[in-house]
């Protein structure tokens, strides 16, 4: 394995492989604050031409996170077809990334490839790319789930209504939701961060969601994202939920910090499909967001970009109904300003969509970030042209409870007039029957939360 090159005179000899993918990083300050990042733009461009010229065999005979101690390298390893591996082990990285942009590279080759590739190959990738070619690469990607309905089709923006309030309350609650709902948003799930972790308040919450979804006929699925823990308390006590939820990271130690493992989300895996009220056949929600390893002091020495698809390795053994990373949400530490937020965000949803995950991205930022809304606009708009499945709809913009700036519901529905995109097709039924829509337009009634008072 050649990790030499010679740069403009310079020679540039890396150590291993981990030092290789992350110099060859976009500029993250996450990467900088665990001290290996690039020093400058030429070591990141000597990092690229060396990781171009690896191979797929390569990246897998050099695990960066052994099996033997790691039980996320561990799923990731179990999980790969090693028929089509041995097909793909002697191409370069950057013949992998050719063929993901080739004109006539289509969905069916890439979700056959996707089966022998591991993560960390997925991450090398997306290394290479810059970001009209992860918008390129992800678009070509179809992935569809169902829970209760099905969304992913092409030509399908859909919406998670995320109503939040400081206090759990429930009407408080509902009246975002009804909003939600006015403007076509909540066909990914209608799904709420509790401020209180307690089984009862997150049985409250999903019988609460449950009878709106029932009253209106809406086709949709319900889930709270409490942790895995007291979701599965909630359910054995008789509550509803279609779906369950756990934030991943992608390290065995960083699950451990989230106080998580392979067995608990295999219990949860049971229980759900046991005792969930959704028809399935997915039925989990996951969360990630680079950086969580790093605050977790889990990240081995190894870059933000690769522990986030090992995320996705991790998430595809349970074949879920949604993946969504909170692309802004833990600070500038990892992601400083909005150029790097709009990269993560895009490299994310590629990654994702590679490992043949139903990718949504929540876009957002905190707000001692270097970035505004106008940012949050420009990557929404790069997103839906990549194919994401959904983005996060909250009211005005402002999680109320979370404290931070993501989507509108108005934002959605504008995205999807603006790039001729509809809802998941059952729920446009639905909100075709209401009045809401019409012809794939929002009609005049749209907007007014009064129509379910």
């Amino acid at each position: 394995m050649n990790l030499k090159t010679t740069l403009l005179g310079t020679t540039f000899q890396f150590k291993h492989l981990k030092e290789v993918m992350a110099k060859a990083n976009e500029e993250k300050s996450g990467d900088q604050l665990a001290g290996i990042s690039a020093q400058d733009a030429k070591e990141r461009i000597a990092a690229k031409l060396v990781l171009s010229d690896l191979t797929m065999a390569d990246i897998r005979n050099h695990p960066l996170l052994p099996p033997e101690i790691d039980e996320v390298s561990r799923v990731i390893e179990e999980g790969l077809n090693e028929k089509i591996y041995t097909e793909l082990r002697n191409w370069t990285v950057a013949e992998l990334r050719e063929y993901l942009l080739r004109q006539e590279t289509g969905n069916d080759e890439i979700r056959r490839i996707s089966r022998g590739l591991t993560s960390e190959m997925v991450a090398a990738a997306a290394k290479l790319m810059s970001n009209l070619d992860l918008v390129q690469a992800a678009s070509k990607m179809e992935v569809t789930s169902h829970c209760n309905i099905t969304i992913g089709q092409k030509g399908v923006l859909s919406g998670r209504a995320q109503p939040n309030h400081p206090t759990d309350n429930i009407q408080g609650m509902k009246a975002a939701l009804f909003e939600a709902l006015s403007y076509g948003i909540g066909d990914a799930v209608i799904g709420i961060n509790p401020v209180i972790d307690s089984a009862d308040s997150v049985k409250n919450m999903l019988l609460a969601t449950k009878e709106v979804m029932e009253k209106w006929q809406i086709p949709t699925q319900n889930c709270v994202l409490a942790h895995i823990k007291t979701q599965m308390r909630a359910i054995r006590q008789g509550a509803p939920a279609d779906m369950v939820f756990q934030s991943l990271a992608g390290t065995e130690e960083g699950n451990r910090a989230f106080g998580i493992d392979v067995a608990l989300l295999d219990e949860a895996d049971a229980l759900i499909a046991r005792e969930g009220t959704g028809t399935g056949p997915n039925l989990w929600y996951f969360e990630t967001g680079q950086g969580s390893e790093l605050s977790a002091e889990a990240h081995h020495g190894i870059d933000q970009v690769t522990l986030e698809s090992r995320c996705y390795g991790l998430a595809r053994k349970y074949k879920p109904f949604i993946v969504n990373t909170v692309v802004g949400f833990i600070g500038p530490e990892y992601l400083y300003d909005s150029k790097q937020v709009i990269r993560a965000g895009l490299e994310d949803h590629f990654m994702g969509k590679l490992q043949q995950l139903p990718m949504g991205v929540d876009v957002c930022y905190t707000n001692h970030m270097k970035a505004d809304q106008n940012d949050m606009d420009n990557l929404a708009v790069l997103l839906s042209a990549a194919g994401v499945n959904y983005l996060i709809g909250v009211a005005m913009a402002d999680d109320c409870m979370l404290n931070y700036q993501s989507t509108s519901y108005h934002d959605i529905a504008t995205l999807r007039e603006l790039m001729r995109l509809r809802p998941a097709p059952a729920f446009e039924q639905w909100l075709v029957k209401m009045g809401i829509m019409d012809n794939g337009r929002l009609t005049p009634l749209a907007g007014d939360p009064t129509l379910f008072m």
